[in-house]
C-alpha cells in the first residue's frame, strides 16, 4: 500500500510552527509543590497540560509550548492528541476494556484476537507470536521466565512431567526445582527496574544499589570511535575483542547461560552502538552454545531507527529468539516464533490482564497507523535529512557537541557533551529556547522524537540546538 501524505500535516493542521514561550514558571512551581506533598517529585522536569499539547509540541501549565524531541522518554509514536487514537479511545471496545478490564488470560473479550493479530502485523520478521505484558520491565522479566523454562524443558523433554524432586525442592528455593542458570547482558545496558530486569541492568549504579540481584555475567560492548569511517580498523579490532570476551564468559561461567539479552543500541547507557558484524558474531556464539538471543527493543522498536525493528539492520544468520517491546507501542510484551517458548502447562506464563486490554487497543491503532502512513520509511528519510545538519552543527561547536552518532539509524541520534555538568547546563539552555530534550548516561544528549517528526520539525530542532549551543559557548 503506498504511503499517505505527510502525517503531521494531516493529523495536526493546527500544530505550531515553532515553540511558544511565555517565560513564566509560577504554575509549574505550584503544581510541583502540590504533587510533592503526596509523592516523590525529585525527577519531575515540569508539569504538563496535555490537553493543549499537539503533535510534536508539548505544553506546560504556564502556557509554554516546547518542540518535544524526548516524547515521554521515547514512548510517543504518533504525537500528542492523535486523532486516530482519539477515535480508538472513544470506541465501544475501549469502553468494554476500561470498565470491565477483562482477565484476558482466562476470559478475553471478543475484540482481543483481532487486536493482537493487528499488532502482529508490525512484528519483527519471522516472529509470528506474542505474549502481552504490563511494561518494558515486565516484558523483559517474562522473557527471562520463558527463556529459563524453555532451557529446562529442552533438557527434560517438552512433554515430560516435572519430577517429584523438582516439585518438592522448588518450595525451598533449591535445585533441581530452582536450577542455577544465568543470563548474560552487557555493561551499559538498561532493561528495567523489576528485580529480574534490574539484574540484567548495568547502566547506572543508583538503579541497583540496596537491591538484591542475581549474580549474572556482563559482557562488554565495543567502545567505538567516531566518526566511524575514520576508525574502521580500530573499531573492527575492538568488536572482535568484545566478542572474544563474550565467548570467554560462556566457557568459564559457573553455571549454564540460558540466554543473552542485549539492546540493538544501548540507550540509557549513552546510545552505545555496534556494527552488524558484532551482532552477527553474537548470534553465532549463542547458537554455538545453545543459548537464546533476546533483543530488548523497548526503546528502539516500532520504527525509530528507520526500520520497524532496529535488529533488522544487522542481517542476522537466524532471527532472534525473542524481541521485547513497549514504549511506542503503548503496550508491552515480547514477540517470538518457537511455539515451545510457551510452556505446555497452563498458567505457567500468566498474569490476570495479560497486559492491559485497553493498552492493546491503543497499540493496535498505533501499529495500523505506522503501517498505513509509511511512518518507518518517512522516519528513515527524516533521519537522512537531519543527520548532515547535525554534523555541520558539530563542526560549528566542536568543543560542545562530541561523538555524534546514529547515522543511518533514522532519528535515533545522540551525541556527547563535555561532561555531566555541561549536560545539566545543556538541558536548561535547550528548554530556555523552547526545546524539550533528554539524555542518557553521564554526558549524553539524545533525540527521541515521534514518527510524525518531519523535515520542518527537523529544521526547527536544528535551529533551537544552534541557539542552545550559542548560549553555552558564552559560558
Amino acid at each position: 500500500m503506498p504511503a499517505k501524505t505527510d502525517a503531521a500535516a494531516e493529523f495536526y493542521p493546527d500544530e505550531p510552527t515553532g515553540p511558544i514561550l511565555v517565560k513564566s514558571n509560577t504554575k509549574n512551581v505550584q503544581e510541583k509543590e502540590s504533587l510533592g506533598e503526596i509523592m516523590d517529585t525529585k525527577s519531575v522536569m515540569f508539569v504538563c497540560d496535555y490537553k493543549k499539547s499537539i503533535g510534536n509540541y508539548l505544553a506546560d501549565v504556564d502556557g509554554n509550548v516546547y518542540l518535544d524531541v524526548l516524547q515521554q522518554i521515547a514512548s510517543i509514536a504518533l504525537g500528542y492528541n492523535n486523532p486516530i487514537l482519539k477515535q480508538v479511545a472513544s470506541s465501544p471496545d475501549m469502553v468494554d476494556a476500561l470498565i470491565n478490564r477483562p482477565a484476558s488470560t482466562r476470559l478475553p473479550s471478543n475484540f482481543y484476537a483481532r487486536a493482537i493479530k493487528n499488532i502482529l502485523k508490525g512484528s519483527p520478521k519471522d516472529q509470528d507470536k506474542v505474549w502481552i505484558c504490563l511494561s518494558g520491565s515486565d516484558a523483559n522479566d517474562n522473557a527471562l521466565k520463558a527463556a529459563f523454562m524453555h532451557y529446562k524443558s529442552k533438557q527434560r523433554g517438552y512433554d515430560a512431567a516435572f519430577t517429584a524432586e523438582e516439585m518438592e525442592s522448588v518450595m525451598s528455593a533449591k535445585a533441581p526445582g530452582n536450577p542455577d542458570l544465568a543470563v548474560l547482558s552487557f555493561k551499559g545496558g538498561f532493561h528495567g527496574r523489576t528485580i529480574g530486569s534490574i539484574s540484567l541492568t548495568a547502566a547506572r549504579a543508583y538503579h541497583k544499589v540496596d537491591l538484591p540481584a542475581f549474580n549474572w555475567p556482563k559482557g562488554e560492548m565495543p567502545n567505538l570511535k567516531y566518526p566511524l569511517d575514520k576508525y574502521e580498523k580500530e573499531n573492527a579490532e575492538e568488536e572482535a575483542r568484545a566478542l572474544e570476551k563474550v565467548e570467554e564468559i560462556f566457557k568459564t561461567w559457573r553455571c549454564p547461560i540460558a540466554a543473552v539479552v542485549i539492546e540493538p543500541i544501548l540507550s540509557e547507557g549513552g546510545d552505545v552502538h555496534a556494527s552488524a558484524k558484532f551482532y552477527q558474531g553474537l548470534r553465532d556464539i549463542t547458537l554455538k552454545y545453545g543459548s537464546l538471543l533476546i533483543f530488548d527493543e523497548v526503546q528502539t522498536g516500532f520504527g525509530a531507527t528507520g526500520k520497524l525493528w532496529a535488529h533488522e539492520h544487522f542481517n542476522l544468520t537466524t532471527p532472534p529468539d525473542m524481541v521485547t517491546f513497549s514504549k511506542k507501542a503503548q503496550a508491552a510484551g515480547f514477540f517470538y516464533h518457537d511455539a515451545q517458548m510457551m510452556p505446555k502447562d497452563a498458567a505457567r506464563m500468566h498474569n490476570t490482564w495479560c497486559g492491559d486490554p485497553a493498552r492493546v487497543l491503543i497499540a493496535e491503532g498505533i501499529v495500523n497507523t505506522i503501517l498505513e502512513y509509511g511512518l518507518v520509511e518517512k522516519t528513515k528519510e527524516v533521519g537522512e535529512y537531519l543527520f548532515p545538519k547535525l554534523e555541520k552543527l558539530a563542526e560549528k561547536y566542536p568543543e560542545l557537541m562530541l561523538n555524534l552518532r546514529g547515522k543511518d539509524r533514522g532519528t535515533f541520534i545522540a551525541w556527547d557533551l563535555p561532561d555531566g555538568d555541561w549536560r545539566i547546563k545543556f538541558f536548561a539552555a535547550a528548554r530556555s529556547v523552547g526545546l524539550n530534550i533528554g539524555g542518557g548516561y553521564l554526558r549524553t544528549a539524545r533525540l527521541r522524537p515521534t514518527l510524525t517528526f518531519n523535515k520542518s520539525h527537523a529544521d526547527v530542532a536544528v535551529e533551537l540546538l544552534d541557539k542552545t549551543f550559542e548560549i553555552l559557548s558564552k559560558e
